[in-house]
C-alpha cells in the first residue's frame, strides 16, 4: 500500500510539474486594438487563413481614448496600433512590450528612413504601419482665392465653408505655424497668441469631422478641408477637379505603429500578426486599402500604379521640406485641450 502510495503521489506531483508547460501554448486567438477598419477584413481572414490564429478586434476614436483605456486594470489587448505620439506615451509607461526580432524575418522589408524615429529610437518596441501628412484641400469650382497655406483658412471669402479634423494637437498645431512657431510648443506666451488668433478661425469652420471629411467636400457642404491623406485621396477619387496644398508654412508628418501590450496575453501570436503585416504583398494591399504611404520599402513595387506616386502620397522631398511631428508634450498637453474646448464651443 506504501509503495502504490509513493506511485500516486510521484504521478501527481509530475502531473502538476507538467500541466503549466501543456498549457504554455497559446490559445490561436489575439486581441487587437485600433481604430475601425484600419486593417482590412480580407486582410485579417486572409491572417486566420494562413495561420488559423482568429482576431478580436476592438476599436476606438482616438488615440486620447486609447490612452485612456490602457490606464484600467484588465484590458487583455495584444496588439495595439495607434499614432507615434501616443505610441511614445505608452513607451514611457512602461506599456509595451519589447520586439523579439528573430520572430520577425519580414521586419527587415522596412525602409530605415521609417525607423529610429524618436518614439523609438532603437526600434525596440514598433513596426511602422502606415504614414503621411494632413494637408489642404478644395474645390475650385467654389473657390475664388488662391490657397497656399494655413494661412489662407482666415480669409472671410471662406466663411463656413471648411471642414477640419476633430483633432487639437493638429488644428492648435497649424495656428501655430502660421506665427513661425512649432506644433510643439510649450511656451505659454506663443500658445495664448496661437489661442486668439484660433478663435478667429471659428467663423470659416462648417465642420468638425475626424472621421468622414471627405464627405462634407464630396456632397458641396464645404468647399476646403484639411485632412488626413487617406479622406484627401477619397475626395479626389470622386472629384478628380479638386486641388492639393501644399503649405508653405511646413506639414506635419505621422506614422501610425504597431505595438505588442506590456500585458498581452498572445505575446507570440501577435508577433505572428506583425511579421504577416511586414510583407511585401500584404503591406502594398495595405497602402491601397488605407491610402496611406508605406514604410514597406518591398511594398512599392506591388502598389497600384495610380497610388503609388500619387502627389497626396508621395510629396516630393524638395516641396515636402523639414516636417515636424506631433509629439507627446506630458502634462502641458492639457493646455491644448482647454483652448480646443473653448474653440469648439463658440
Amino acid at each position: 500500500m506504501k509503495k502504490l502510495l509513493s506511485v500516486m503521489l510521484a504521478f501527481l506531483l509530475l502531473t502538476s510539474l507538467t500541466l503549466p508547460l501543456a498549457s504554455a501554448e497559446e490559445e490561436k486567438v489575439l486581441n487587437f486594438f485600433s481604430w475601425a477598419t484600419y486593417i482590412d477584413d480580407a486582410t485579417v481572414a486572409r491572417f486566420t487563413e494562413q495561420t488559423g490564429i482568429r482576431v478580436n478586434y476592438t476599436t476606438f476614436a482616438s488615440n486620447e481614448e486609447m490612452l485612456l483605456k490602457m490606464t484600467m486594470t484588465g484590458n487583455d489587448y495584444d496588439v495595439i496600433l495607434a499614432s507615434d505620439y501616443a505610441i511614445n506615451m505608452l513607451r514611457k509607461d512602461g506599456k509595451l512590450l519589447p520586439l523579439d526580432k528573430e520572430k520577425l524575418p519580414n521586419y527587415a522589408n522596412l525602409d530605415p528612413a521609417f525607423l529610429g524615429q524618436y518614439y523609438d529610437e532603437n526600434n525596440e518596441y514598433t513596426v511602422p504601419y502606415t504614414a503621411g501628412t494632413p494637408l489642404i484641400v478644395y474645390n475650385p469650382d467654389l473657390v475664388d482665392i488662391e490657397i497656399t497655406g494655413y494661412e489662407d483658412l482666415w480669409n472671410p471669402a471662406l466663411k463656413d465653408s471648411v471642414v477640419i479634423i476633430d483633432d487639437a494637437r493638429n488644428i492648435i498645431g497649424i495656428t501655430l505655424k502660421t506665427l513661425g512657431y512649432s506644433f510643439n510648443t510649450t511656451d505659454d506666451g506663443q500658445l495664448a497668441q496661437a489661442r486668439e488668433k484660433l478663435m478667429q478661425l471659428r467663423p470659416n469652420i462648417r465642420s468638425f469631422n475626424y472621421d468622414t471629411p471627405h464627405n462634407d467636400l464630396i456632397s458641396g457642404e464645404v468647399s476646403v478641408g484639411y485632412m488626413f491623406t487617406p479622406f484627401v485621396l477619397l475626395a479626389m477619387d470622386e472629384m478628380p477637379n479638386l486641388k492639393v496644398v501644399y503649405p508653405k508654412e511646413g506639414m506635419g508628418f505621422g506614422i501610425d505603429s504597431l505595438v505588442i501590450s506590456a500585458s498581452a496575453p498572445h505575446p507570440d501570436n501577435a508577433h505572428v500578426l506583425l511579421n504577416f503585416l511586414l510583407d511585401s504583398q500584404v503591406a502594398s494591399n495595405t497602402a491601397a486599402m488605407q491610402y496611406y504611404l508605406s514604410p514597406v520599402a518591398t511594398a512599392y513595387e506591388f502598389i497600384p500604379e495610380y497610388l503609388r506616386d500619387n502627389p497626396a502620397i508621395r510629396i516630393p522631398p524638395e516641396i515636402l521640406g523639414e516636417t515636424e511631428f506631433i509629439m507627446d508634450l506630458g502634462e502641458y498637453e492639457s493646455k491644448y485641450q482647454e483652448i480646443w474646448a473653448e474653440f469648439k464651443l463658440q
